[in-house]
């Protein structure tokens, strides 16, 4: 049977030069969530990109080990970036052991990325519960038929208990007890943008006390 996939030479390969824009301090909004708003707006904006709310949370568990996973940022304002998930799941039980973690959004399509690194903490739950009302019934039901992380022998299970949350709440769907929404509140928020011959655009905006201080990094 012939090998179809791609050697360790045409991965290295692999290589773009990134030239559609450059990023200038001059450029920035002094308040790192209207420069992040500005940016995400231009994200939306594009259409060709297929989920531009899409971040990858990476948390580190008690014994040290590290853990990377998309999440879909549902908000954000001045308290920082939320996203919600089952309080019982891995990354939660890294949040109770080290409260602390980085978000990653990367728009290809633009050559950029942002890179968010903060404190962790949940979401009050009337917030939980005015989000939840608004994901459609199936989310809603997925939400009681998952015990997210935990080990289950096949697929039966979960269309199992689906059907039993779909008989359960035959009306309004509320949320579950231990289903609920964090808010990474930022330390530290850079902006990404690609530029030629690999020489990058960094600028980071750094909490110190009550004032934002941008800065220049070195690609």
């Amino acid at each position: 049977m012939p090998d179809d996939r791609p050697s360790p030479a045409d991965i290295a390969a692999l290589r773009r030069d990134y030239m559609r824009r450059g990023l200038d301090q001059a450029d920035l909004d002094p308040d790192p969530f209207h420069q992040f708003g500005a940016w995400l707006k231009e994200a939306l904006e594009t259409k060709a990109i297929l989920e531009p709310n899409a971040m990858v949370l990476s948390t580190v568990s008690p014994s040290g080990q590290p853990s990377g996973r998309y999440v879909l940022l549902k908000g954000f304002d001045s308290s920082g970036f939320v996203f919600f998930t089952n309080y019982q799941s891995a990354k939660a039980r890294d949040f109770d052991a080290n409260p602390r973690a980085a978000l990653t959004i990367g728009w290809i399509e633009l050559e950029r990325q942002v890179n968010i690194h903060g404190s962790v903490k949940k979401t009050p739950r009337s917030a939980v519960e005015a989000y939840f009302a608004s994901r459609p019934r199936g989310s809603r039901l997925g939400a009681w038929a998952s015990h997210q992380s935990k080990v289950i022998p096949n697929r039966d299970i979960l269309e199992a208990r689906l059907a039993e949350a779909n008989a359960r709440f035959p009306g309004d769907v509320p949320p579950p007890p231990e289903w609920g929404g964090f808010c990474l509140v930022p330390e530290r928020i850079e902006f990404w943008q690609g530029r030629s011959n690999r020489l990058h655009d960094r600028l980071l905006y750094r909490k110190e006390g009550s004032s934002w201080i941008i800065e220049r990094l070195s690609p």
